[in-house]
């Protein structure tokens, strides 16, 4: 369990430092970081930090017995959510360092959580596309709209203007797709969250397919764009078709997902 948090909050708390009985810690000073970093596993160890604030929190001294410092940090811009991916990792920490002289220095680390929550889209536009094989399949897709919540329902209509090829199956996917770095140090990473199946068996002309997806029993993330020009997390809904002889037909459209704030 780690401490939760939204952008703008106070992150207020008290760190105790207790030497061991009997013995003195000396020390060039004590102080607490507030760290957002970014972290690209292809470049592991080196920290990309977007946020960065201290408090110090003792002048250098000794230390005989059990201490107590209260610290605050007010309002604190924190825009991005915490990310644990594939390739990368986003995270929030409390960093403590008692400094010294002649040995390393003391440092503790605590981590938090960041989420952060939007309010409904005020324009949300529907999805339609229309996909099809010359002379062969004519189909329409229509989702009712492009942006989810986390716990929102996908519901939409596929229609069959035309179908001269023989289909044996449709589903529907839920793809995350995570990009980072940039350049020709760019890594892509294609996951497929849930397989849905829309139809088994063979489709007539004139025939519609209702859709309704719930978002809620998968482990989804808000849409990241372009963090910190690091990475981006962006999902996709792809529409499979399969006929008989397996060949595979697809149609992929991005949706934006975020976290909206539960009253």
């Amino acid at each position: 369990m780690v401490a939760l948090f939204q952008s703008q909050e106070n992150i207020v708390g008290e760190v105790v430092i207790e030497p061991i009985q009997g013995k003195k810690v000396e020390h060039n000073g004590v102080k607490i970081e507030l760290l957002g970093q970014i972290e690209l596993y292809f470049d592991r160890g080196n920290f990309y930090d977007f946020t960065s604030l201290v408090r110090e929190l003792d002048v250098p001294g000794e230390l005989y017995e059990r201490k107590t410092y209260p610290f605050e940090f007010s309002t604190v811009e924190m825009p991005y959510e915490s990310y644990n991916g594939v390739n990368v990792r986003l995270r929030y920490i409390l960093k403590v360092t008692i400094s010294r002289n002649y040995v390393s220095n003391i440092v503790e680390y605590q981590d938090f959580v960041v989420r952060n929550y939007t309010p409904p889209p005020s324009i949300n536009n529907s999805i339609k596309m229309e996909v099809g094989i010359e002379d062969c399949l004519h189909i329409e897709f229509e989702y009712s709209k492009s942006k989810y919540h986390l716990k929102d329902v996908i519901i939409g209509k596929i229609y069959f203007l035309l179908v001269r090829i023989k289909l044996k199956n449709m589903e529907l996917e839920i793809r995350r797709r995570e990009s980072t770095g940039s350049g020709p140090n760019t890594y892509v990473e294609t996951e497929t969250l849930a397989k849905f199946e829309l139809m088994d068996g063979a489709p007539v002309r004139g025939e519609s397919i209702p859709i309704r997806l719930f978002l809620s029993p998968y482990e989804l993330t808000p849409t990241y764009r372009n963090i910190n020009n690091k990475f981006c997390v962006k999902y996709y809904l792809n529409l499979v078709l399969v006929d008989e002889e397996d060949r595979r037909y697809f149609k992929q459209q991005e949706i934006t997902v975020y976290r909206l704030l539960e009253t």
